[in-house]
């Protein structure tokens, strides 16, 4: 019994609790209620045998996990089902975020009402890889098929979930650690949520480590890749002050920019999450618990910087001066950009306060310390065997040996301000932990939110395998004062086994600045109109992996007409096209040469060496075999003329068989290579040549032997151009457009273009601060700027730098 209408695909039918799985015509499995799952204790159960031999069965055992445990009795014991939504939110947030990705498969399922109407019921079941939430609205029979569509995630917000005649149903991975599979835990540093991150911020951190998640799935790795916002501390509260809104405000506006960014930018996280929720708050202080208690923690009296004309002490973000050691006059107070060094705020010299430019004053105040020199020993333990045997990038390795040469000293980790984690100590009520102590355990409280059983992950290094991703300057926090905390807590913590850190990506000549409109940010990538692949080419193409490196318009313009257009499309495409053209869309026969074997020898080995170099995470030079490939392919058909050979007698035919069918099967290749740094095109490439699911399977997982996974006889798709030129005007355009406005020296300069631009700019900031009623002093520190500008300005057109008084106004 089955109804009209049962869609084509693989599909399955739930008919009175009987559920049968259908794959074209055949039946794959047919479960009844007394089939045994082997690993349930109480077997008696609906179940249904997916492909990958996983079991998706009853939803009785879904209560034991507390989300959903908390909804039932929402709803049941409480009688409150309008309230179901919270609860379930979590789970829901994950499952928006994992529908949103291009290439995961999900159940959908149409559910055709009776004629009676039903209340409001939410329905869950599990397996135990898949957690299937879905609204009933209608008690009725329920056809479920699987789907590799495309769909948009916001039809399964559960407030969007209700449709008229029809409800959703969707399946997704949750991943845990397995037994006999390489496990890998991965995180990106978090970034900050107080601004837009700029092409240096997206390569140093996420985009890096995307590509090696993705590579890890293609080898088969069982992995887990984990990020979120960072947004506690002083960043976000002075943030908040430029804008006039709350902290929370701020961090919920720029989790959302941050999250459509990554989004466009193809990051393809497990779990995006942030760092003000209820599972920041209970695992940091159960860490600082567990360090207090094993007396790791220290009190002392430090000497702080306090802004009077704010009246508050001044955390490290909220003071700028001339560094100690290297004289750099931007210093932050807890760091210095150009030397990298650590420095304490009341070292600088010349202290300024950043919202009101005063100069600070010294004062006391009692804090928390982390015993650093206590943990030293655990520490050099520690770390021996962690760079010997991981991947640690030759700049963390420096870094970190370099504090250790320097000696540790007591760590800071409480502050005095209001938004961030609260420290649980009665005595330092009035405090929160810094943010350095705080934001690395973001990686746990994410995973948190992610899965209930985030100690499989973070409490489990015997299985656990953990890389860091993120740009130099980070390095110390990760290799030093995160892991003694962790060491200190003593609670069998999953430390980092491989820590890769980049150097910085410059722009042009100049660092990126949001305030002079100098560089690209994320924001601003998509409106160029440049595809996100061809950005993450660029900019994995310059991964500033041993030393900085800088974005330059004339090179992105270079590298995309030559190395994308001219090398690789140009390879793909004619493969692809002599295919079409010569052969009817189908692979012709392959009779090999010696020449033949040569060009497989030849490819044979950059496929090695780029499986070796990834392996290692050098990212930036695996990508150049990638290239490599595509001109030995596009040198192969030069030298081989098929378009000649195809009109010659039966060898010249051959031979242009021979030689279409090798460069189309190299092209699959290519298309599997490229997916961890060019998702879409990947897609589109294997989508024009119908290449099967297995090739990927076939020549990066095991050995790393290329097979030729298009045999004689495959039929391929449409094949159409992957890039387009970029033209010099357009470049010139995006060069001008970003360029910001260049600050000159008033005094030498004979037009007044540029300082008259400065005032303008200067103005609208003023205008935009009091109409967001910001603060007082930060109004009156901007308009001071202004007006000390238009004081330089007239000094330079020999005027009076003293306002003309209006009339009727004393003086």
């Amino acid at each position: 019994t089955y109804e009209r209408g049962f869609p084509p695909n693989p599909s399955c039918v739930l008919l009175f609790g009987h559920i049968i799985l259908y794959i074209g015509k055949h039946t794959l499995a047919l479960f009844f209620s007394e089939r045994v799952v082997p690993f349930l204790s109480r077997p008696a159960l609906p179940a249904l045998l997916l492909p990958n031999g996983l079991y998706l069965f009853s939803s009785n055992a879904i209560c034991r996990l507390p989300a959903v445990l908390r909804a039932l009795h929402v709803a049941v014991l409480q009688g409150k089902g309008a309230e179901v939504s919270k609860a379930l939110q979590g789970p829901l947030n994950y499952l928006d975020q994992s529908l949103s990705k291009r290439t995961t498969p999900y159940l959908t399922a149409v559910c055709h009402p009776s004629k009676s109407q039903h209340t409001y019921t939410p329905f869950v079941a599990y397996s135990t890889s898949y957690l299937v939430i879905y609204n009933c609205q209608y008690h009725y029979s329920c056809h479920v098929y699987f789907n590799q569509k495309d769909v948009d995630s916001q039809d399964y917000v559960l407030t969007r979930w209700s449709k008229q005649n029809k409800s959703q149903v969707c399946v997704f991975p949750i991943s845990l650690p397995q037994e006999g599979k390489r496990n890998i835990l991965l995180t990106s540093a978090l970034p900050y949520v107080n601004n837009v991150p700029h092409l240096g911020n997206i390569i140093g951190c996420v985009l890096s480590a995307d590509v090696f998640s993705r590579y890890g799935r293609l080898r088969g790795w069982n992995l887990l890749f984990i990020c979120g916002t960072d947004e506690y501390g002083t960043a976000t509260e002075n943030k908040a002050r430029e804008e006039g809104l709350t902290p929370q405000q701020i961090c919920d506006k720029y989790h959302a920019v941050h999250a459509s960014i990554y989004k466009w930018f193809q990051i393809d996280f497990d779990f995006f999450g942030r760092t003000t929720t209820k599972k920041q708050t209970e695992i940091a202080q159960d860490i600082f618990w567990r360090l207090h208690k094993r007396d790791f923690l220290v009190e002392d009296t430090v000497e702080q910087l306090r802004c009077e004309s704010c009246q508050r002490f001044l955390a490290d973000r909220f003071v700028e001066g001339i560094c100690p050691f290297c004289n750099y006059p931007e210093a932050r107070g807890d760091q210095c950009d150009k030397c990298g060094r650590l420095i304490n705020a009341v070292e600088l010299r010349e202290p300024q306060c950043k919202v009101c430019r005063q100069t600070p004053v010294i004062r006391s105040s009692k804090h928390l310390f982390l015993d650093l020199p206590k943990l030293e020993g655990q520490l050099d333990e520690w770390l021996d065997k962690s760079t010997g045997s991981g991947d640690w990038t030759a700049n963390a390795k420096q870094i970190t040996r370099s504090w250790l040469r320097d000696g540790l000293k007591p760590r800071c980790i409480t502050r005095d301000l209001k938004w961030g984690t609260p420290v649980p100590h009665p005595d330092f009520a009035e405090k929160v932990f810094y943010v350095w102590f705080d934001a690395p355990i973001g990686y746990l409280s994410i995973t948190a939110n992610y899965t209930d059983q985030w100690e499989k992950w973070w409490k489990n290094p015997q299985q656990v395998e953990l890389y860091n991703f993120m740009a130099k300057d980070n390095v110390p926090f990760h290799s030093v004062v995160f892991p003694c905390s962790l060491l200190g807590a003593q609670d069998n913590y999953t430390l980092v086994n491989h820590l890769v850190a980049t150097e910085y990506l410059n722009y042009e000549d100049t660092k990126f600045s949001k305030s002079r409109g100098v560089g690209v940010f994320g924001d601003m990538a998509q409106d160029t109109g440049i595809p996100s692949d061809v950005w993450r080419f660029y900019l994995l193409y310059l991964r500033p992996e041993g030393q900085d490196s800088a974005f330059s318009w004339a090179d992105m313009a270079l590298k995309n007409n030559s190395e994308l257009l001219n090398n690789l499309g140009n390879f793909i495409n004619r493969a692809g096209m002599f295919v079409s053209k010569f052969f009817d869309g189908c692979v012709p026969v392959m009779e090999l040469q010696q020449e033949d074997k040569r060009l497989l020898a030849q490819v044979g080995w950059e496929l090695r060496q780029y499986i070796q170099l990834m392996d290692k995470v050098k990212i930036r030079d695996a990508l150049k075999h990638i290239l490599n490939i595509s001109r030995h392919g596009n040198q192969y058909i030069q030298v081989n003329e098929p378009w000649k050979n195809i009109k010659g007698g039966d060898s010249e035919r051959q031979r242009a068989s021979t030689v279409t069918g090798l460069s189309v099967n190299i092209a699959c290749l290519l298309s599997v290579m490229l997916q961890p740094y060019m998702p879409a095109v990947s897609q589109t490439i294997r989508k024009q040549l119908n290449a099967p699911e297995s090739c990927i399977n076939t020549m990066l997982q095991g050995t790393g032997t290329f097979v030729c996974a298009l045999t004689a006889g495959h039929r391929i798709g449409t094949v159409s151009p992957l890039f387009q030129k970029l033209e010099a005007d357009q470049i010139e355009a995006l060069k001008k457009r970003f360029g910001g406005q260049q600050v000159f020296d008033v005094h030498e300069c004979d037009k007044c273009i540029t300082p008259c631009h400065l005032i303008y700019f200067q103005g609208d900031k003023v205008r935009t601060l009091k109409a967001q009623k910001a603060e007082k002093a930060v109004i009156t520190a901007e308009v001071a700027m202004l007006l000390d500008l238009k004081k330089q300005l007239a000094l330079a057109e020999g005027k009076s730098p003293e306002p003309t008084p209006q009339k009727g106004k004393k003086k």
